[in-house]
């Protein structure tokens, strides 16, 4: 049921760590929110 979510925060991780992108230009990368980005990854 939650497969989509463990996946999507497994590539905002890798994304951010891989590009060292904040989370303010991974939550646009993404098209998510800030406070999404901030709630699942720290």
């Amino acid at each position: 049921m939650w497969e989509y979510i463990v996946k999507r925060v497994v590539t905002e991780g890798e994304y951010i760590v891989s590009s060292g992108a904040t989370v303010r230009s991974a939550a646009a990368y993404f098209n998510v929110s800030k406070s999404t980005v901030h709630t699942e990854v720290f």
